[in-house]
């Protein structure tokens, strides 16, 4: 005997037009849930207004970060990859490489889903900071407030959308920030 799947509370609420652009109370089948930080909607150009705060989930950053990092990037600089070496050195342990921590970032930005379909380009930082170092066993999160929309005259199809972001660990100690500039579809 099978019994059918239950329906997706996020996914029914999103279809009933229930889900918000920003973490909110969802009541489905009688019951209130809270919606996730990462369930947004997606975004168009003109959905997004200067102010808007968006936030991630949290995750923890394991040895398989550092490992998969430098296999990809080919950095396997003794600092991030040589414990006992790091032990030794300014930090007194591996630490992430520094774009290792940027890359965690914009994850965390896609993840969210607000950019999911919409955005057309990552065209880059005005500004990146790396103030304190990200280290295995950290979780670390990531808060988003869009600083800026631009209309494109060279563009009639989208538009500038520049998200001011800043990941903090466990400690609320803040290990990057930085600005994001994204070119985003507008409705059609």
């Amino acid at each position: 005997m099978t019994s059918a799947p239950l329906p997706d509370p996020v996914e029914s609420s999103r279809r009933e037009g229930r889900l918000r652009s920003e973490p909110s109370q969802l009541k489905v089948a009688s019951r209130e849930i809270a919606a996730m930080p990462y369930s947004y909607e997606p975004h168009y150009f003109e959905d997004f207004e200067v102010g808007q705060e968006f936030e991630s989930v949290g995750r923890t950053v394991t040895e398989t970060d550092f490992v998969v990092h430098s296999m990809v990037s080919g950095d396997w600089t003794e600092l991030h990859t040589n414990r006992h070496y790091a032990e030794e050195a300014y930090f007194g342990e591996r630490v992430a490489h520094g774009p290792m921590t940027f890359i965690l970032a914009t994850g965390f930005v896609y993840r969210c889903g607000f950019l999911e379909r919409t955005v057309l380009a990552f065209l880059g930082m005005n500004y990146m900071d790396i103030p304190a170092p990200v280290k295995m066993g950290d979780s670390i999160a990531l808060d988003m407030e869009v600083a800026e929309t631009k209309e494109l005259s060279s563009r009639d199809d989208s538009g500038l959308v520049v998200i001011d972001t800043t990941m903090s660990n466990q400690d609320d100690e803040v290990v990057f920030e930085g600005d994001m500039k994204f070119l985003i579809k507008r409705r059609e």
